[in-house]
């Protein structure tokens, strides 16, 4: 298959259109081409396109950050001489000075399908910018890596956030090119606006899903995002950032497994199992314990769970992160009603709210959890409803269908 940017490059006719314009590229550590050469190597090699800016994401626009919460500054590239402006450091939208730099913006980001991933919103503030300024965008397209599953609750209205675009679930179920789409359409966004689309792209196909597997090299989008496995976790691990439990960060599989030096995991996964065993279905849960180097609990041994997505007990369609990590949310409350499990803290520079209903998009979730009358149903029925109202209102931005 092809991405977007493999597109571009293999198509003169396509990139006609740029010619004598001043070019920027929006990028990050995973915009690589079929070859693995950086985009924006690859867009400097080419005759006729004048690159006169880039704009680099949260960790930077050939990662320098490891952490969350982990600004990058400006700097000028040494190699092209051009403005590599942050767009997670002084500021996060672009500036008029900013804008002022280029004709048109080619965005080649690689997502993971989640809400609560900034490069959406990234894409969202470059859109509201450009329309402002009458600027013209080209999405390079690539594949969501989690295909086109959809779950979780959608975004209540006031709770925006730079984790939180829009009114969507958790897991969305678009490619770059379709939200940007769905945003121009949603907040009536007025721009000269083009995507470079996927050559066969198939998000249904055994065994990648939504990722060529065997066909392109996974890069790290961010630092923890380290391969497909954690890309199938996040929309519920990700969860895991705004409670004292560990996410597995410190650790060489973050964002795949979770746990604390004083959980009983054990006992925890038998909970899991008898609430709700049909939200645990389409992967494997193993107790394990892991030692932190960073992040929370650095230096500590952690008992914890591992969810395992990579062997033949994977099964994309009854697979459901974001419910198993609220179940684990849930049975821990049960075990343990006083557990100090929701962290208390300045996420994404949001300061009057927990930080899970800043990644929930509201406290319907943490609500539930903390209610010890509720049952799985019980969230169960108000999140079908957000789910099936979603799965109507994509099908008109579906550019693969």
């Amino acid at each position: 298959m092809k991405f977007g940017i493999d597109h571009l490059l293999e198509d003169p006719a396509l990139r006609r259109p740029l010619a004598g314009k001043r070019i920027a590229l929006l990028a990050h550590p995973a915009s690589v081409t079929q070859d693995l050469t950086h985009t924006l190597d690859a867009l400097a090699g080419l005759p006729g396109i004048k690159l006169s800016a880039a704009f680099g994401p949260q960790h930077g626009l050939r990662g320098d950050k490891q952490d969350n919460m982990m600004e990058s500054p400006n700097f000028i590239d040494p190699e092209l001489g051009i403005p590599v402006f942050s767009l997670y450091g002084e500021v996060r939208r672009p500036t008029d000075a900013m804008m002022d730099t280029f004709d048109v913006l080619l965005v080649d980001l690689q997502d993971l399908g989640c809400r609560i991933y900034t490069f959406i919103t990234t894409l969202r503030y470059v859109l509201e910018a450009a329309a402002a300024h009458q600027k013209t965008v080209w999405i390079l397209d690539r594949p969501n890596p989690v295909g086109r599953p959809i779950e979780g609750l959608t975004l209540r209205e006031g709770w925006e956030s730079f984790v939180g675009a829009g009114a969507m679930p958790m897991r969305h179920g678009l490619t770059m090119g379709e939200m940007a789409h769905w945003f121009i359409s949603t907040l009536k966004l007025d721009l000269d606006f083009k995507v470079i689309t996927l050559k066969d792209w198939q998000p249904e196909s055994a065994p990648g899903y939504g990722w060529p597997l065997g066909e392109r090299t996974w890069i790290n989008p961010s630092p923890n995002a380290p391969n497909l496995w954690m890309t199938r976790c996040y929309a519920g691990t990700v969860m895991l950032e705004g409670t004292t439990l560990s996410e597995g960060r410190g650790t060489t599989r973050p964002l795949e497994l979770f746990g604390a030096p004083d959980l009983n995991a054990k006992a925890l996964i038998k909970t899991m199992y008898d609430i709700s065993p049909q939200w645990l279905e389409g992967c494997r849960l193993r107790e394990c314990w892991f030692e932190p180097t960073f992040h929370k609990y650095i230096g500590q041994l952690c008992a914890g769970i591992q969810i395992h997505v990579e062997n033949t007990s994977y099964t994309h369609a009854n697979f459901r992160p974001w419910r198993l990590q609220a179940l684990a949310f849930k049975a821990l409350r049960l075990q343990l009603p006083d557990y100090p499990l929701w962290r208390d803290f300045p996420y994404e520079y949001e300061l009057d709210r927990l930080a899970i209903d800043v990644i929930n998009g509201s406290p319907l979730l943490r609500e539930w959890v903390d209610d010890i009358k509720t049952i799985p149903e019980d969230l169960e029925i108000i999140t079908r409803v957000d789910e099936r109202a979603w799965e109507e209102e994509r099908m008109a931005f579906l550019l693969y269908k």
